[in-house]
């Protein structure tokens, strides 16, 4: 009987991770890890919609990891899945039959169905109309992209390959579902630090932003009021996700799932006669692909993946990325005042990193302490949501030139 009980207790996790230390310790420091971000996620509420569930999908399979035979995930399944030479190369029925929990759920983020679903989500709650009302905030939007460029040109040259140069670039767009969208294409071993990277920054726009802003501004930049924007018809609102589709498609095919989706989601918003999948989309679908793709995304950050110099410059160069993006959108705002009679309030331009609504709730934060009868946020929204657009353009671009 007393053998019986000491081989049960050999067997526990807490013999296997306290009594071989020496070989589980990385798997306890991303246990600490997962619960300083469901600390971050619940008490500072740092994105926690999906920060939790990554942070529990973190925990959940660094747990499980000193038990191989329970594991819930397992890095060697889908390394046997992107090896060309193994008889399982991209074999889904392999990961079905001999996969955990967290294998299966992360099917849907390997075949990138979370992200699009996600997508429609946002498109039936996302107003197209300041965009549509003033069309020259998606210069505003694009010029915020240039963070996703230049941080893959200093990925590239810090030696890191092009696609994962590519994926961690993307992290500048502050679009947790286009940056795990394009890092499930192109390289989807750092996808849990990508992933953790973005949901970060994008929960720390309010801290991030404010700075750069101000230091590219004067305050007399600062305190432009701007012109109220225009009414804009049903019609126009009907015609425009339409019509963005049908260009972002044929302009870059590989944007089309992330754009179509978006755009899908917006024309049920907009049509006004599918109230009943709209509000599905909003709410239901939404609720329910968070909840798949955030443990299913944490399970990827394991401590084979996540303990290493590489993950400190993925963190480094994501916040460089949301910095320039952040100071493109402020400073062509500048450049487009030397030629416009109609002076823009620089503030706007940092909207356009697409972090929804977060972002332009900043840029009416920062205007209206320069002047406090100055409301900015309906003029913010224009870049902000352009944003929105304009990142999964350019993850579609990467994904055409490194895919």
């Amino acid at each position: 009987m007393l053998d019986k009980l000491l081989e049960f207790l050999k067997s526990t996790g807490f013999y296997l991770l306290f009594g071989q230390i020496g070989e589980n310790w990385p798997s306890l420091v991303m246990v600490l890890i997962s619960l300083l971000l469901l600390y971050l996620g619940i008490k500072k509420q740092f994105e926690p919609l999906l920060l939790i569930g990554i942070a529990f999908g973190m925990l959940l399979t660094n747990l499980t990891a000193i038990t191989p035979s329970d594991a819930m995930y397992h890095t060697e399944l889908w390394t046997q899945f992107m090896d060309e030479s193994s008889e399982f190369y991209h074999s889904y029925g392999h990961i079905m039959s001999n996969g955990g929990l967290l294998d299966i759920l992360y099917i849907g983020v390997k075949t990138c169905l979370y992200p699009c679903l996600i997508f429609v989500g946002i498109g039936a709650m996302t107003d197209f109309e300041p965009l549509i009302a003033n069309p020259k905030s998606l210069l505003l939007g694009a010029a915020a992209q240039v963070g996703i460029f230049a941080t893959f040109l200093g990925c590239v040259y810090m030696a890191f390959p092009q696609e994962a140069a590519a994926s961690i670039g993307i992290i500048g767009g502050a679009d947790g579902p286009t940056a795990i969208y394009t890092t499930s294409k192109l390289y989807p071993n750092l996808l849990g630090p990508i992933a953790v990277a973005a949901y970060s920054y994008m929960a720390l726009v309010p801290v991030i932003q404010p700075p750069i802003m101000k230091l590219l501004t004067t305050k007399k930049e600062r305190t432009i009021v701007m012109k109220p924007l225009r009414k804009v018809s049903k019609t126009e609102k009907i015609i425009f996700p339409i019509a963005v589709t049908i260009f972002v498609a044929l302009l870059v095919p590989s944007a089309t799932p992330l754009v179509g989706c978006l755009m899908l989601g917006n024309l049920w918003k907009e049509s006004g006669v599918a109230e009943r999948l709209c509000k599905t989309a909003q709410n239901e679908l939404m609720n329910i692909v968070t909840i798949f793709l955030g443990i299913s995304v944490g399970a990827t950050a394991t401590a084979e993946a996540f303990l290493n110099w590489g993950t400190l410059k993925i963190l480094l160069m994501g916040i460089v990325a949301f910095g320039l993006g952040t100071a493109g959108g402020v400073l062509l705002a500048k450049v487009m005042n030397l030629f416009t009679k109609n002076k823009i309030n620089p503030l706007i331009g940092s909207a356009g990193v697409s972090a929804v609504p977060m972002a332009a709730r900043v840029s009416q934060s920062v205007g209206q302490k320069e002047n406090p009868s100055n409301f900015l946020l309906m003029h913010a929204m224009g870049p902000n949501v352009a944003g929105v657009i304009g990142s999964a353009i350019a993850a579609g671009v990467l994904i055409a030139l490194f895919g």
